[in-house]
């Protein structure tokens, strides 16, 4: 049954109960908010958890893949349990990035935390991994795109 939400971010989105990614524990910061769908435009690397009981509440994430290619999360087995499975094959992973509004290039990736989802339940929730040289605040960009991306932005505004 498709159903519909107006989000404050996005306006209308529909969706249907198979989109819908439960946190039994929520996210932290927002436990209360248990029921999340993934949306945003096909042809970027950056989705969106948007929170279905929150019309204001979304957070953009995307995979570690498009962070950090080697990514290799070392996840407690207690996790695993919480969303059902320890199958590697029923598993997809995101990370939460931060975006600042006025310096985009300047964007982070929590790759200490990442979202497990069972695909097969729809199950999800945030761990944290057990590889200490992953950081919460990585650098998604090298410095000279981050540099090329500023001068940019500058170029342009002062156009």
């Amino acid at each position: 049954m498709v159903q519909s939400m107006i989000s404050s971010r996005f306006g209308e989105i529909s969706y249907s109960e198979e989109d819908t990614l439960f946190f039994p524990r929520g996210l932290p910061a927002f436990e209360k908010n248990r029921n999340w769908i993934l949306t945003g435009e096909e042809d970027n690397a950056i989705k969106w958890l948007q929170n279905i009981e929150d019309e204001g509440l979304a957070l953009p994430v995307t995979t570690p893949d498009a962070v950090m290619p080697d990514y290799n999360a070392k996840i407690p087995e207690d996790d695993l349990e919480l969303i059902e499975t320890t199958d590697p094959g029923d598993l997809a992973l995101l990370i939460v990035v931060s975006i600042p509004e006025s310096a985009p290039w300047n964007m982070t990736a929590n790759l200490r935390a990442p979202i497990l989802v069972n695909l097969k339940s729809r199950r999800a929730v945030q761990v944290i991994a057990l590889n200490e040289e992953y950081s919460v605040h990585h650098t998604v960009f090298p410095e000279n795109v981050r540099e090329a991306m500023k001068v940019a932005a500058l170029a342009e505004k002062e156009a």
